[in-house]
């Protein structure tokens, strides 16, 4: 676990209060809402959306991979849902059997994983058949102008927040085999206009869609979100 990975952890709360203050929290209430039954949320980051979860959700896993977020997560889970199961763990590699969630929650994720494709296969995996993967996410913009600057300052990003601010997340998810029936294009609060393009949404694993296992090593890396 390196410095960088340690100081992330610790400034995160901090560096996204004003976005969370101006609307990202309402943007996750609206999300969360969405969940019940057996619920997975990856990359939980130090644990924003603990609280939101409802009356519904049965059971509750969260997932993420970095040690010095794990420790975090585990703190608040003690303070405001006792009963999650944490498990440090990649998108791309996740340690659950074929069909075993009902739900699958991402927030600020899917730009931070090494292989965007991989997680949304193991996503696929993982949920039942007619599953749900609720989103929200930072994407390409739909404005060839912008998804150019997007293209120009990502690298500042991705130093900064570990993030690709620039990717083309919805398309993504509905190459994995999911059907997208709700989507809702947002402009994230507080933030540069090359991160400022997100997009709200539920997406079903089709029944008869099951992707093929993977058989690569993932590699481990930090999520941008939670």
């Amino acid at each position: 676990m390196g410095i960088r990975s340690t100081l992330f952890a610790v400034t995160y709360d901090r560096m996204m209060a004003k976005a969370e203050r101006q609307g990202l929290s309402d943007l996750r209430r609206r999300l969360i809402a969405e969940a019940g039954g057996r619920v997975l949320e990856i990359g939980g980051g130090t644990g924003a959306n603990l609280a939101l979860y409802g009356e519904r959700v049965e059971l509750l896993t969260v997932t993420e991979p970095e040690p010095a977020m794990v420790r975090r997560l585990e703190r608040h889970v003690a303070e405001r849902a006792p009963r999650t199961t944490v498990l440090r763990a990649p998108a791309e590699d996740l340690p659950f059997e074929d069909d075993s969630f009902d739900v699958v929650v991402s927030t600020l994720v899917l730009c931070g994983v090494s292989d965007q494709q991989r997680a949304l296969r193991q996503l696929g995996r993982v949920l039942r058949p007619g599953g749900r993967l609720l989103f929200l996410e930072h994407m390409r913009s739909e404005d060839p102008k912008l998804a150019r600057h997007q293209d120009r300052m990502n690298w500042l990003n991705r130093l900064v927040v570990c993030c690709e601010c620039n990717r083309p997340t919805l398309d993504s998810i509905r190459a994995a085999g999911f059907v997208v029936d709700h989507v809702e294009r947002q402009v994230f609060p507080a933030s540069p206009s090359f991160v400022g393009p997100a997009v709200l949404g539920s997406a079903t694993l089709a029944a008869a869609t099951r992707p093929g296992p993977d058989t690569a090593t993932a590699v481990p890396q930090r999520s941008a979100g939670g």
